[in-house]
């Protein structure tokens, strides 16, 4: 029979996928006591984490599932063999929703719950079973150490004292709750809240050698002991049966010994690494919705004498582990990654992240399962396997594509997406066939066809062209670079230089807009520039975009490039210079919204470098966003700067910066002050005031009367900003912030 989910009254319950109906649970003599009580730190957290595991799922959280409980069904009783820790607290919890929902007095099958380790505790749980007292006040504990029933012996036994301390922890969590509704959400016939795979011993070998075992060895078998037995099984149609039994207990594991764990032995290794070969045979098999099922359940299927590719899958599993024999794997690794970028060295690959590992075998035994050891690092590792069992040809330069094809593909990277992409590695590393890649991010497979046609051009340019993959902002994507030959290196330096220091960063956007308008439009009323604290911000602006998008940018960025590359000053003055002269060339005017992002540097300080506007223009209607979505808190950065200039933040709502806002574009945006709550926004024509009531009003009078430019319009007072016409649009030419700052100025003197 095979495993069952089903949860722990379910057990009880006649069910229609052929699962065993149980009449009792009996926790064996050979089991130790219960545990999960104990009051030393390690298992005090152990508990706790549990308990709180337990009580989301049964109080609105996502449902738990608890892995799997094994053991003896004989004549209906369970004799759980693993699980028994688990199956005590389940116990202990169903037993305290039923006491304080007045349920424990009805005919409760689960209740059948014993110990046969010591007849204390099975008394014990009889007498706790049956008791139906009313809830009252004080520890649970206390109460039932007071019943006439509880035996003053019992104190010595440490099930006992184990099973009222978890007691007594479930009702802490559990004291406030609404109990029917818990109840019905943990005994939901369909959907239960906590369940569990339930596995007769059976389908795991003799129970008796089993229980032997356990005798002998003080502890059960490891998971990867009950694999390799039910594993061997499994490819007994194979000639290799033997061969596999064999390499599994010698050379394979001679492979494994270096990366054994604490414990010296290389169980866990050996389980992590054959779930990646089982995990890469089912993806080639098309298969991606396997990651939740057992190891063996997963094997018996890939290697199972039924499947169609069994043998082609066992041949590969051979192939993956003998391709390490004899041989110096974190060497071999070495040779093809690195995790920092060297100066004229561009041989190996960079892998990008951090805390990243470059030996992707010790990587995978260790960490495989983990987000240390997710589909990039995968994609990587079967990359070498490939070209370790093909022995492909130009293998450096097919793993540096396939390494920027990973890094632009984060959307891609998806369960049901797996299968498509194994094969593109496959095209990529065994045949070099970039132009039948299908799956990986189709921008970044047209930009590596630019690069190989550009490098077939100017090959002497290829070292070149791998530093500049190599920076950590771009990853391998260069759709924002022109690949001038001419120029390349140069740009390349310069790009290097300024973004090796993140101090440079608030400098960076109002230098670079010196050189034009460098956005990348995200949708028409949204437009991307940089980032004043993050590079992983100008990743986003360089990368992850099709060519097309990138030919504003591009351009600019070029520019700008050239200038930073012809300067024989620091990068820090450089920039700083670029922007001073470009100031100093426009100050008399017309001042357009990029005006004001290079002269003003609160205007850049949205943290994502995301501005969105709400005419598919950027002007002087701007929200400044700290992340991308609207839904998010931003800032209008007109206001910010206008508040900076007159230094009157302590005059307004709302801290320093004045307010954050959310919502639409479209949305008005008003800056107020605290005396009064007079208001001021920002619109295309100027500055709108919106006056305040009662006897702040006759002061408000008075300074606008002694203000030239200020009338009354429908939508309040406006305070209006000389422009004239620039290529069709209204461009100030005095400068507003300024107009805004005496303003504010005037307003908080007058006592508003």
């Amino acid at each position: 029979m095979s495993s069952v989910v089903t949860s722990f009254t379910g057990m009880f319950e006649a069910q229609g996928n052929h699962a065993p109906k149980l009449t009792d649970i009996e926790i064996p003599l050979i089991q130790r006591d219960y545990a999960q009580g104990r009051e030393d730190a390690k298992v005090t957290d152990i508990r706790s984490n549990f308990l709180d595991a337990l009580h989301s799922a049964v109080t609105g959280g996502e449902p738990i599932g608890l892995d799997f409980v094994y053991g003896e069904i004989d004549g209906g009783t369970l004799r759980p063999l693993d699980g028994q820790q688990r199956l005590t607290t389940l116990f202990l919890l169903h037993w305290y929703l039923a006491f304080r929902s007045g349920r424990l007095g009805e005919n409760h099958a689960w209740k059948s719950f014993s110990y046969a380790t010591r007849p204390s505790a099975r008394t014990f749980g009889k007498r706790l079973a049956n008791w139906t007292a009313e809830a009252g006040t004080g520890l649970l504990s206390d109460r039932v150490r007071n019943q006439p029933w509880y035996q003053h012996g019992w104190r010595h036994d440490p099930t006992i004292q184990s099973m009222l301390v978890v007691l007594d922890a479930i009702d802490e969590r559990f004291r406030e709750e609404d109990v029917d509704a818990v109840w019905a959400r943990l005994t939901d016939a369909e959907q239960p809240a906590i369940s569990f795979h339930l596995l007769p011993i059976s389908d795991m070998g003799s129970g008796e050698d089993l229980y032997i075992k356990m005798n002998s060895r003080g502890k059960p078998l490891t998971d990867f002991e009950n694999f390799k037995a039910g594993f061997e099984k499994t490819v007994a149609w194979s000639t290799r049966a033997a061969d596999l039994a064999l390499r599994i207990d010698t050379v394979w594991s001679d492979v494994l010994w270096p990366y054994r764990g604490d414990n010296d032995i290389v169980d866990d290794e050996f389980e992590n690494y054959i779930t990646f070969v089982t995990q890469l045979c089912e993806w080639r098999d098309g298969d991606f919705e396997s990651d939740g099922r057992r190891l063996i359940d997963r094997a018996a299927v890939i290697f199972g004498h039924d499947h169609p590719q069994a043998a082609a899958n066992l041949d590969f599993l051979f192939d993956a582990f003998d391709t390490w024999r004899s041989v110096d794997i974190a060497a071999v690794m070495d040779d093809l990654f690195s995790v920092v970028a060297t100066p004229g060295e561009t041989e190996r690959v960079i892998i990008f992240g951090t805390d990243v590992n470059p030996n992707l075998f010790d990587a995978c035994c260790h960490d495989y399962g983990t987000t240390r050891f997710g589909y990039p690092r995968m994609l990587l590792l079967y990359a070498v396997l490939l070209h370790r069992i093909h022995q492909t040809e130009d293998f450096p330069r097919r793993l540096r594509l396939l390494r920027n094809l990973i890094e632009a593909s984060e959307n891609e990277l998806r369960a049901e997406r797996m299968p498509d992409l194994v094969e593109d590695v496959r095209r990529v590393v065994v045949d070099g066939a970039l132009e039948k890649v299908e799956r990986f991010n189709i921008n970044q497979v047209e930009d590596e066809k630019r690069k190989a046609a550009f490098l077939t051009a100017s090959p002497d340019l290829t070292d070149v062209v791998f530093r500049l993959e190599d920076h950590p902002v771009l990853r391998g994507a260069l759709a924002s670079f022109e690949l001038d030959p001419d120029r390349l290196v140069a740009r390349v330096n310069a790009f290097w230089a300024f973004f090796s220091d993140d101090a440079v960063l608030p400098a960076l956007t109002g230098a670079m807009l010196t050189c034009g308008d460098y956005s990348r439009p995200r949708s028409p009323n949204v437009f991307q520039f940089g980032s004043p604290e993050r590079t992983s911000w100008w990743r986003e602006l360089f990368t992850a975009t099709s060519y097309a998008n990138l030919d504003r940018t591009r351009a600019v960025l070029g520019a700008f490039l050239d200038q930073v590359a012809a300067s024989t000053c620091p990068v820090a003055e450089t920039l700083a210079d670029m922007r001073s002269d470009w100031l100093v060339e426009h100050e008399a005017g017309p001042y357009d919204w990029r005006y004001y992002l290079i002269r003003y540097d609160t205007m850049r300080t949205g943290t994502s470098g995301i501005y969105a506007v709400p005419d598919q223009r950027m002007g002087y209607s701007v929200c400044m966003l700290r992340a991308k979505q609207m839904n998010s808190l931003y800032r209008d950065p007109y206001l910010v700067a206008a508040l900076r200039e007159a230094d009157v933040r302590d005059a307004v709502q709302d801290g320093t910066d004045g307010p954050r806002f959310t919502g639409y574009a479209t949305a008005e945006r008003w800056l107020r002050l605290n005396a009064s709550n007079t208001g001021l926004r920002c619109v295309e024509d100027g500055w709108l005031l919106d006056p305040p009531t009662g006897k702040d009003r006759d002061v408000f009078d008075q300074v606008r009367f002694g203000m030239d430019g200020l009338t009354l319009t429908e939508n309040g007072y406006l305070f209006a900003v000389p422009q004239t016409e620039v290529d069709g649009r209204a461009v100030d030419t005095v400068d507003r912030v300024e107009m805004a700052a005496g303003l504010l100025q005037a307003l908080v003197a007058a006592g508003l």
